[in-house]
């Protein structure tokens, strides 16, 4: 009853809850909107920002089915380019075409029938919303005018070539591609990994931030940067080692206004006549903004990675429980004989200039390097737009997600060698399948939003320990890979969930650990790029590993360029990307793009079938509760 008074409050009369209750029950019988999930981008911004504006390829589709029959391909492809990239698609009209106004009211023209295409299945109140607010009326009447009445023609041509002759032409064309981007992609699941690598995670998220609904499930490489704004040291130098790696000084400098000078300035001195050969960053992208000479970012490279062995011993010897002593290799080098000690074996060091490491204490930090540190802290606390983005993936992400029967995580479910759920212990309690990620996940937050020690502590552990779902491997092997020449100790071994992720019976047992039907679920799956020549469809179609390798990084290994999956009314899909190139705003998205089905829906899947659905379902009861009071008169009508 004070539920049912709390609402009341917001429908006062019988009018306003006969209202909802027709609108809510038409709504039911909608068809669900289209669900688009991507995984390890990487900070890949035009390859991603080209995927979501496409729709992965089917915006296309859409214009090709309105226009194959009265549009040339050449026309085609140049209308979906503008809907991708509305303000150099309009330059370059404004240069090329002989009639530019004549150009803008036919454009406008074909965006209204796209929009009214994308946008069918949508109440009118959504559309509305979706819509740029400085044009909403104006795109309203021209999408619901009828063009059966002559009359009413008239009146569309006439409203068209005003908006021609008052120069809001372009305004209106930019709105109608932003409504046709954002109705074709109605749910954005986000599978993990949205930094690292790449040249400008901060522009990805800028887009995220665009969209009405999107979802993140965290990856080891977003946490990192969590951590790294929570104030964890380790976690801050790992996401500055692997930035400097990979050269994304934009991103750090340009897009989060990180100071790197001191760093360069104590690299520069430091390591002098040191060569650094094998901390040369991979340069996969170009600096836009300020290029820093590749020998100087080496330096730069070597510095922070000390640093981050430094500070990673301090934490290990804070927390036993992570059994993570073999990560101790500072103290195990002997740098006179150029050798390390390392399971009782003795390898050779491929580099011995260790000019900040005290033998005697050489997990301490030194004045300098403590001073580097402090000023790191401070300029990541101080980034309001890192801050911004952070706060956007906090408050719109989770270690996983249930959502219209499908599983959404980025690494794995921890497993013994059978199949069977590993148990962790991690503070002084046991937890494991679902339990162990809401257990991590309440310790992430906790540790973003109070800074608790050992909460900001664990994610580091998140990051690279033995038993993070987010990470899936037995240890990292960072150390190893730079300074010791022996594949053997180089090799990190994966969880036994992926020797069992391809087998029915091992994906239907996570599914009902989550609380889901394995005859109608599924699972979505990131962090493993899918090697050259494997099925991301695994388990029979139960799940589905979506790291394709939009990454550059990874394209060697993939041989491809990502996957979108897509899940509309009618079926499922798995579009197949190749390699994105700066300046491809024209090509067709049929040679970009390969979409395959991958399952068909039985029938035409409805909002009442969606989570959405079930939400409307208990309203719908909770408002037939109050119509019957209000008509017993229990309540009185406002």
């Amino acid at each position: 009853m004070n539920y049912l008074r709390l609402l009341a409050e917001k429908f006062p009369t019988i009018e306003s809850v006969t209202n909802e209750l027709v609108n809510l029950r038409a709504i039911m019988h909608l068809p669900k909107g289209t669900e688009y999930y991507f995984s390890d981008l990487h900070g890949e911004h035009e390859a991603f920002i080209h995927l979501l504006r496409s729709g992965s390829g089917v915006i296309r589709e859409k214009i090709d089915a309105l226009f194959r029959s009265s549009m040339m391909e050449e026309d085609r492809s140049a209308l979906a380019a503008l809907v991708y990239y509305p303000t150099t698609q309009m330059a370059r009209a404004r240069k090329t075409e002989q009639n530019y106004a004549d150009w803008c009211a036919i454009t406008i023209n074909h965006l209204v029938i796209v929009a009214c295409e994308v946008s069918a299945k949508y109440t009118r109140s959504k559309v509305r919303q979706t819509i740029d607010p400085r044009y909403a009326g104006l795109i309203e009447e021209l999408m619901n005018t009828d063009g059966t009445d002559a009359d009413k023609r008239v009146y569309y041509r006439e409203m068209i070539e005003t908006v021609v002759q008052v120069g809001c032409a372009e305004g209106l064309i930019k709105a109608l591609c932003h409504l046709i981007q954002q109705m074709t992609v109605d749910q954005l699941h986000i599978i993990g990994d949205i930094f690292d690598r790449g040249p400008r995670a901060d522009r990805i998220l800028d887009e995220l931030m665009k969209h009405h609904d999107v979802d993140i499930q965290w990856g080891n490489h977003d946490v990192a940067w969590i951590g790294a704004m929570c104030g964890n040291p380790v976690c801050l130098m790992s996401v500055l080692r692997i930035a400097i790696s990979y050269n994304g000084f934009d991103c750090l400098e340009d897009g989060y206004g990180i100071n790197l000078r001191p760093l360069s300035m104590f690299a520069a001195t430091t390591y002098a006549n040191d060569p650094c050969e094998r901390f040369m960053p991979h340069v996969l992208d170009e600096n836009e903004f300020d290029p820093v000479d590749p020998a100087l970012a080496a330096k730069m490279h070597k510095a922070v990675t000390v640093m981050m062995f430094k500070l990673e011993g301090q934490l290990i010897r804070r927390h036993p429980e992570y059994e993570m002593e073999g990560r101790l290799l500072l103290d195990k080098m002997n740098l006179e004989k150029g050798t390390i000690q390392i399971g009782g074996k003795e390898y050779p060091l491929t580099d011995t200039n260790f000019p900040t490491v005290d033998p005697k204490n050489p997990y301490a930090l030194t004045e300098e390097e403590q001073n580097l540190l402090d000023g790191f802290q401070a300029s990541f606390r101080h980034s309001e737009r890192l801050r911004t983005h952070l706060d956007f993936i906090m408050s719109h992400g989770a270690m996983y997600k249930v959502a219209n029967n499908k599983l959404l995580y980025h690494g794995c479910i921890l497993v013994e060698e059978d199949g069977s759920l590993t148990e962790v212990e991690l503070g002084g309690s046991r937890h494991k399948g679902r339990a162990l990620l809401d257990y991590l996940e309440m310790h992430v937050r906790r540790a973003y939003h109070s800074e608790a020690p050992d909460s900001v502590d664990l994610i580091w552990y998140l990051w690279c320990g033995a038993r993070s779902p987010l990470f899936g491997k037995d240890r990292m092997t960072s150390f190893e890979r730079y300074f010791i020449d022996d594949k053997a100790l180089q090799k990190e071994h994966m969880n036994p969930y992926y020797k069992h992720y391809d087998q029915p019976e091992f994906c239907e047992a996570i599914l009902r650990e989550f609380g889901l039907d394995p005859a109608c679920s599924h699972i979505v799956n990131g962090h493993v790029p899918v090697k050259h020549g494997d099925s991301p469809i695994k388990a029979g179609g139960r799940l589905f590993v979506i790291d394709g390798g939009i990454s550059k990084a990874y394209r060697s290994k993939t041989g491809i360029a990502g996957y979108t999956l897509i899940s509309s009314s009618h079926e499922i899909q798995l579009a197949e990307h190749r390699p994105f190139h700066r300046g491809n705003d024209l090509e067709s998205p049929e040679t970009y793009t390969t979409v395959h089905i991958v399952e068909r829906m039985p029938r035409r899947l409805m909002v009442e079938d969606t989570d959405a659905g079930q939400r409307f379902s208990r309203r719908i009861e909770e408002l037939e509760q109050l119509l019957g009071l209000y008509r017993q008169g229990v309540f009185g009508e406002a």
